[in-house]
């Protein structure tokens, strides 16, 4: 009986018809999914062009029983004359022709596949959507003299700022466009990597009193020159320098100069015009990253030299803040540091209230110390509204948003962000963090991707791979990132997670063992994801309360990390998050999170 049902339906060609149905959804599934980013189409499209195919299967299988291709047209198969069976053979080779071209050419497009994803370059990988009214400032060069660098670079960080207020123009960072220093690339390749239609380029020296400037703007599609100028000026007349190379610059883009209505004019300049003062604050900018308490000597230098600098305390509050959040100074050194950030911050308000430095500052002082998110995100968007093209103050109300269960406004804010700084590994960890609790995890691998092909060896990055192995419920994709990790920390932490969700429970049990052994102080919120991989979660609101005491910043990631918001119905998880002054039940924004992908997601990036 089932021999001869099989033999009707190779008679009646259902078996090529589920084959050529099957290659052919094959072959437009990978089409689909190669496409599809590149013209706007929705991350889940290939899904559910699979889920409909699924659905018409059986549909054709029906329709392929019952109906057959002649050479009159389609036919009932009880239609089907005994004359046309030589006929029916000729289709039947044809058939096998087309199924044979079907599957070659979705084999194709997946080894295609594959080679793009795997073996593209660097510089293709990190490539940005281009903005035609942006610029990039790439860092001035000194000629080679190490002392001379600060100087050059405040000179570019100027421009930066100048430019930033030209009403459409969009002025990338220069924590993006300094990583080109000494870069071997052409000009092109780094405006797609930065995204930008333009980029300023120069040279700057400083012979005693005099100023040597050379600066060009090129068009970045064609490398061609649209404005080039050099200029020998006294040092005293810098800041007239600055200003007329900007202008030139905003003419040949033909812009206008002209700041947004009402807001005020964004400047990081002493109000007396001391060039001391300015060469101090210049300095400190360029090294605050590298050597904080050498950057806070250079701001107390600037204050000194002019008491009315209100921009150079509020540069002084936010180092001083941010060594605190990254736990360079703890105990009563910290409450020193946040104790003179606070007055820097009151002195930088009377002084410069309409500069948006002072606000951001205020901001993350607010947040750090009193984890007063209300008051410090009002303080961001101040920030925001006098400096639209500020991605600190972007990233960071951003992160305000996160904090409080709005992510996707954290999305777009850090979004915003990153088209001023595409390449901030910090800044696009945040959006990572911020995708994957809300399911988006083709999207958030898509950002990793990019930042390893910006560095290959960079930390963390592997580290998130593996908790989108984690939950996918891959153990050897996690396993596989984790070991790409570099080791440290985030390597350890990482074969820890992995772990977790393999089929050996020894081995989950030493990685664990290992994390609590190597890193008792200053990771227990880390150790708490990890129980909660394990589905433990009386020893992960044990290893919580020992990372809000101390308060670790991962705390203000309750409401959106993944890894713990699948206890978020636990009773303790709400009197957790009260405590830590989080809102709570979290408004409608805040539970995008679904239950299934509520199973693993990074801290905040410490």
């Amino acid at each position: 009986m089932a021999r001869n049902f099989i033999a009707e339906l190779r008679r009646r060609n259902v078996l090529r018809a589920a084959v050529l149905y099957i290659g052919a959804v094959w072959a437009l599934a990978q089409g689909i999914a190669q496409l599809g980013p590149s013209v706007g189409a929705p991350e889940a499209t290939t899904r559910w062009f699979l889920i409909a195919a699924g659905f018409g299967f059986p549909l054709w299988l029906v329709l392929s029983w019952r109906y057959e291709f002649t050479s009159q047209g389609i036919k009932r198969d009880d239609e089907v004359a005994i004359s046309d069976v030589a006929s029916r053979r000729s289709h039947n080779r044809r058939t096998d022709l087309v199924i044979i071209a079907v599957l070659a050419v979705a084999v194709v497009l997946l080894l295609t596949d594959r080679v793009v994803q795997h073996e593209q370059p660097a510089a293709q990988v990190a490539a940005m959507p281009v903005d035609k009214n942006s610029i990039a400032v790439l860092p001035f060069d000194s000629g080679g003299d190490q002392g001379q660098q600060a100087f050059s670079d405040g000179l570019s960080e100027g421009f930066i700022i100048a430019l930033a207020q030209i009403q459409g123009l969009r002025v990338i960072n220069p924590k993006s466009s300094f990583q080109f220093r000494g870069s071997t690339d052409d000009n092109r390749t780094i405006a797609a990597k930065l995204g930008v239609s333009h980029l300023l380029e120069g040279t700057v020296r400083r012979m005693g009193d005099t100023v040597r400037v050379s600066a060009t703007l090129i068009r970045a599609a064609d490398g061609s020159t649209l404005w080039a100028e050099s200029y020998d000026r006294p040092y005293k007349d810098l800041f007239a320098l600055q200003d007329q190379i900007t202008a030139q610059v905003a003419s040949a883009l033909k812009s206008q100069l002209l700041p947004k209505p009402q807001a005020a004019v964004q400047t990081d300049r002493p109000p007396s015009g001391n060039l001391e003062a300015y060469d101090a604050y210049v300095q400190a900018r360029v090294i605050q990253s590298t050597d904080a308490l050498k950057a806070l000597d250079l701001y107390n230098r600037a204050i000194e030299l002019d008491p009315a600098y209100g921009v150079a305390y509020a540069r002084k509050a936010a180092v001083m803040v941010d060594v605190v959040s990254g736990g360079g100074v703890t105990g009563a050194d910290a409450e020193k540091y946040l104790h003179d950030a606070d007055a820097a911050v009151k002195q930088a308000l009377r002084l410069a209230p309409n500069q948006a430095a002072s606000h951001f500052a205020r901001g993350w002082l607010l947040i750090t110390r009193d984890f007063n998110l209300k008051e410090g995100e009002a303080e961001l968007r101040k920030a925001v509204d006098l400096a639209p093209n500020d991605g600190d103050a972007l990233n960071l109300l951003g992160v305000a948003r996160a904090d409080q269960g709005d992510l996707k406004e954290a999305v777009e804010l850090t979004r915003r962000a990153l088209k001023i700084n595409p390449l901030d590994a910090n800044w696009n960890h945040s959006l990572v963090a911020y995708l994957l609790p809300l399911g988006r995890f083709d999207e958030a691998q898509r950002l990793l991707d990019k930042m390893i092909g910006v560095e290959p060896k960079g930390a963390y990055n592997h580290f998130v791979l593996t908790l989108i192995g984690v939950l996918r419920k891959d153990s050897a994709a996690a396993q596989k990132a984790a070991e790409a990790e570099p080791p440290g920390e985030w390597r350890d932490f990482a074969l820890a997670l992995a772990a977790q969700v393999g089929g050996d429970r020894a081995v989950a049990d030493v990685r664990l063992g290992d994390c609590i052994r190597k890193y008792p102080q200053g990771w227990a919120f880390q150790i708490a994801q990890v129980y909660a991989v394990r589905g433990e979660p009386d020893a992960m609101f044990q290893w919580l309360g020992k990372a809000w005491v101390a308060r670790d910043p991962g705390m203000q990631s309750l409401l959106y990390d993944a890894l713990l918001l699948r206890y978020r119905n636990d009773p303790r998880y709400a009197t957790l998050a009260r405590q830590v002054g989080l809102p709570w039940p979290p408004t409608a924004a805040a539970t995008a999170a679904t239950p299934r992908a509520a199973t693993a997601a990074p801290a905040a990036t410490r």
